[in-house]
């Protein structure tokens, strides 16, 4: 048996020997034959050099280095597409994933799972990380009628069948833990302690944080195009309601009907509908038009280790 470890990379020099070291040291508990595969998403510190020099030193050590920056979630794809093991395991390389979680992982999976993510008891992230990221899954589960726990991130062990139809998935808008859902295998989950950051700081952002939630929820579902359906079926519905009632008011009852300020009041209201409404099917639109491009999901300026592209066997 072979196992597998991607581990996406970016501004992570200080993490990485850390983070080797702690491998080598748990890997061997499950097996001797294991890969550990850094995915360099184009970091603008010192991580590639420092992949090179843990390579340099150890042939289970392999490195994929990115043209530029395309995205953690296609860095794991590329790890994922250059990796050799029956067992693959996902993980960040800042090390709040332990890898000596991995053997738990591990004995999760061998209890009949085809994949087993780990379950974060405690995060030890900012405040602002936690929030944005339980009202993301709370936003995310409403609009694809799903049940994602935020507790959950990539930290993973899969069977190689898994990754396998993982790579299969050639969507430009791409999310790991999403995926995998996905393709439908047996999941398991497994209590894992949450480390604080090794060092740096996180590279989402607030405005990347938005940018995954429309690209998650549009990519995933088509459930804002029937909440924009729904509501202009009502608004049509009230609309005729209220046309109703103005018309009895002003024939039964004599009673006159000021307009102007309520007419300029509905049409603003109504155009802010619309044009909101055409956004929705523009996002969608959008999506369309980078799928059709066909365009590669990442471009490899260089590899260390490796030779063949993608899953062989």
């Amino acid at each position: 048996m072979k196992v597998s470890v991607v581990t996406p990379v970016y501004k992570a020099q200080d993490c990485l020997d850390d983070l080797y070291r702690r491998l080598i040291k748990t890997l061997p508990q499950i097996t001797s034959d294991f890969e550990i595969i850094f995915v360099n998403d184009a970091s603008p510190d010192r991580s590639w050099e420092k992949i090179k020099n843990i390579c340099s030193g150890d042939k289970r050590a392999k490195g994929i280095n990115f043209s530029r920056n395309f995205g953690q979630h296609y860095a794991i794809t590329a790890g994922l597409d250059y990796s050799k093991g029956d067992l693959v395991v996902v993980m960040d390389c800042d090390l709040q994933d332990r890898p000596e979680d991995i053997i738990k992982l591990y004995k999760t999976l061998s209890t009949g799972y085809d994949v087993v993510f780990g379950q974060r008891d405690k995060r030890r992230d900012s405040f602002f990380k936690k929030i944005s990221s339980r009202i993301f899954y709370l936003i995310y589960n409403y609009f694809t009628e799903s049940s994602f726990d935020s507790s959950v991130a990539n930290f993973s062990i899969s069977k190689k069948i898994v990754i396998k139809n993982f790579c299969k998935l050639g969507e430009q808008n791409r999310s790991f833990p999403l995926f995998i859902k996905w393709v439908g295998f047996k999941i398991g989950f497994v209590r894992v302690t949450h480390s604080k950051r090794f060092a740096g700081k996180t590279s989402y952002t607030f405005r990347k944080l938005i940018n995954l939630s429309v690209d998650s929820i549009v990519s995933q579902s088509n459930r804002p195009l029937k909440i924009s359906i729904k509501l202009g079926f009502i608004l049509s519905l009230l609309s005729f309601v209220a046309a109703t009632v103005l018309v009895l008011m002003h024939s039964f009852f004599d009673i006159r009907v000021e307009g102007w300020t309520s007419m300029i009041v509905s049409i603003f209201f109504l155009s802010g509908l619309l044009l909101a409404n055409m956004g929705i099917i523009g996002l969608y639109i959008g999506k369309i038009f980078d799928e059709t491009k066909n365009r590669p999901l990442y471009i490899v300026r260089d590899i260390i280790g490796m030779r063949n592209h993608k899953h062989e066997n």
